[in-house]
């Protein structure tokens, strides 16, 4: 249960209003784990310049997603894997794919294999990725400035999975069909 509080656009602080006032309309809601994000205007406003650099970078979004829900998925993040499971699936990815993830496993897509690998790998190994992970990225057919970006990815949803650890926000309804627990 959470102990945070999870802020409206009315109830937050004034600086965060901006920013859930564009989710509102990205998503047409905002997520709770933004408003509980809301307490401190700082981490909503450095979350939301990075949330759009992310989506405005070179992957797809099937592929962010797969980033997103590996990282959810790395860091024990419950709000985040039923969340991202949904737009994971609404993006495309293959439901056997999205399972396997959530799984812990590799997805059968070359593609989205590598990158939730690699995205995986540089959370547990804390960036010290060896030659074998570099290699096994650029040979899926990434590119160098590609494995950076997953970095930024990365940092995007350490944010995001981090607030859910400890806010604990409710999940919300039309996310329910995804409960997800750590093992």
């Amino acid at each position: 249960m959470s102990t945070f509080q999870i802020h409206t656009i009315e109830s937050a602080p004034e600086s965060s209003r901006p920013v859930l006032r564009q989710l509102q309309q990205n998503f047409g809601f905002i997520p709770n784990i933004a408003g509980a994000m809301a307490e401190s205007p700082v981490l909503i406003d450095a979350f939301f310049g990075l949330f759009q650099k992310v989506h405005a970078g070179t992957f797809n979004e099937a592929q962010i997603q797969t980033l997103l829900l590996t990282n959810a998925v790395t860091n024990a993040c419950s709000w985040a894997v039923a969340f991202h499971t949904a737009l994971a699936l609404n993006e495309g990815l293959a439901p056997a794919d999205v399972e396997a993830i959530r799984a812990g496993r590799t997805p059968a897509d070359r593609q989205h294999a590598a990158l939730s690998i690699l995205t995986k790998a540089s959370i547990e190994k804390r960036g010290d990725l060896d030659r074998r992970d570099v290699s096994a990225f650029l040979e899926a057919g990434f590119g160098r400035d590609q494995l950076l970006e997953v970095l930024a990815v990365a940092a995007a949803s350490t944010m995001t999975n981090y607030v859910g650890n400890i806010a604990q926000p409710p999940l919300e309804e039309q996310f329910h069909g995804h409960v997800w627990q750590h093992a």
